[in-house]
């Protein structure tokens, strides 16, 4: 069989790829189709090896039949930047239906030359899932390659040869070998999978058959030097599981040496995070009895590079009995000049949460995580930076003394540092937010969203936000009253 062969039984044509990411072959046919005026369900795309019971008939019946010429081949054919775009990448998934779906948006764009613009459409979105995945799928090619040396004893002065195994979920090979020659140009490299293989010689880049695992090296004496270094920068304190394994699957883990340290690195991070946690605080003294303390030593305070930047430290206020105290991240701009906690844009969202809520802002004691504002001078702003995680837990030791003179009976904690700052741990959000957490001196730990978030929002998320914040503020007042009620009986 040619590389393409259009067959016609009656009125439907079969086109023949040949190869099952050319875009370009795809774009040729599917321009002349259109212009040819034979719409989508009128033809079928096949990949090479591929079948369809619509063509699997022999016989007589059988003919085969060029396309037909159209009348006019300079008649435009509608493709607006997006859809080429978007279906150059798609055209690369492994979906065996997609050069169907690709033609027949490109039909519909004759008559709707904007439908790409129609997030609710399906064709729409079932193009974007493609072009999305594929981009995934390429972006893991670029992470998770690992070569590993082999040994040619054949030929022991021949240049270092550089294997590598990878199995791809979508015909990405080629369009991700022009990656590879740039970022390993001096190197002798091949990288073998199940759907190809490419091989640089660091001149000629050449294509191969596919391959299997086992032609690829198990081993390579350098991986100990990797494994170790992988190690070594390991950070306890930034583990976070779940986006480790969304952002590394566990079914790369195979071809990558450091993978075999991860569960026994997960196992102890726990464990050296909170020795961290525990070697931030051996430098201080006693810790202070007093609310007046805290505000002079916090003013002192240079245990963390914040407090050594040109600001100052904001105490918290309200009752020295409060029955809540809420625990925001840092102070921002307008605290660190006015002295005070939440007073600016998020202070506003705040008090206005508090009020549909019906929660008094001056019965509650309302102080931060973190108490000097950090930031990086942008010509005459201060621009907010979020504390890392050793600032948070550095200046953990202030808000444990806070709340051990103030001994509320509930903490509600805006956002994930001020959380990190009750727990020593991160914490998500999403998954912890609308139940208590119990605390080591009785008392509750609730967790919300920083208001500063709801002000990065807009439109729906913004209103959906807002709601999910209004009705942890009002879960906080009705647990406020249950616990008032049952300290009175």
């Amino acid at each position: 069989m040619t590389a393409l062969q259009h067959v016609n039984f009656g009125a439907y044509y079969a086109v023949h790829l040949p190869e099952p990411d050319d875009f370009a072959f795809w774009r040729e046919r599917a321009r002349q189709l259109v212009q040819c005026d034979i719409p989508p369900d009128r033809v079928n795309w096949v990949e090479p090896g591929g079948a369809s019971d619509l063509f699997a008939q022999e016989g007589p019946a059988r003919s085969e039949k060029r396309l037909p010429v159209p009348d006019d081949p300079g008649c435009p054919v509608r493709a607006s930047k997006r859809f080429m775009q978007i279906a150059k990448t798609a055209a690369h998934h492994s979906d065996p239906e997609r050069f169907s779906l690709l033609y027949r948006l490109l039909w519909r764009l004759q008559s709707s030359p904007r439908m790409m613009e129609d997030k609710a459409d399906t064709d729409v979105r079932r193009v974007e899932e493609l072009e999305k995945a594929v981009r995934r799928d390429a972006h893991k090619m670029h992470a998770f390659v690992r070569f590993r040396r082999v040994e040619n004893a054949d030929e022991p002065e021949a240049p270092e040869h550089y294997v590598a195994w990878f199995e791809p979920d979508h015909h990405i090979l080629r369009r991700e070998a022009g990656f590879f020659v740039r970022r390993f140009a001096n190197m002798h490299w091949s990288i073998l999978t199940p759907r190809g293989s490419l091989h640089w010689d660091t001149k000629v880049l050449c294509e191969g058959p596919p391959a299997q695992k086992s032609d690829a090296p198990s081993g390579d004496p350098a991986e100990d030097l990797w494994r170790k270094y992988y190690a070594s920068t390991f950070n306890p304190a930034r583990l976070k599981i779940g986006a480790m394994l969304k952002e590394m699957p566990k079914k790369y883990w195979k071809n990558m040496p450091e993978a075999a340290l991860i569960p026994e690195l997960i196992a102890g991070a726990q464990q050296r995070e909170s020795a961290m946690v525990a070697e931030g605080k051996a430098d201080y003294a006693a810790q202070p009895d007093t609310l007046e303390a805290i505000s002079k030593a916090i003013h002192a305070c240079r245990n963390c590079p914040i407090g050594s930047l040109e600001n100052h430290a904001v105490m918290g206020e309200g009752p020295q009995d409060a029955a809540l105290m809420i625990v925001g991240e840092q102070p921002g701009d307008q605290e660190d000049l006015a002295g005070r906690p939440f007073v600016g844009p998020a202070g506003q969202v705040l008090d206005a949460a508090l009020e549909a809520t019906g929660i008094d802002r001056r019965a509650a004691y309302v102080t931060n995580a973190v108490k000097h504002f950090k930031y990086v001078q942008r010509g005459k702003r201060r621009l907010h930076q979020t504390p890392t995680a050793k600032e948070v837990d550095t200046c953990r030791w202030w808000q444990e003394a806070e709340r051990a003179i103030v001994k509320p009976k509930l903490v509600l904690a805006l956002g994930a540092s001020a959380a990190r700052g009750l727990l020593g741990k991160t914490v998500n959000i999403s998954r912890s937010r609308g139940s208590p957490i119990p605390l080591d001196d009785g008392s509750e730990l609730w967790v919300t969203a920083h208001p500063s978030y709801l002000l990065r929002l807009d439109g729906a998320a913004k209103a959906q936000q807002e709601q999910l914040f209004v009705a942890d503020l009002a879960a906080v007042k009705a647990r406020l009253e249950e616990l008032a009620q049952k300290s009175g009986q």
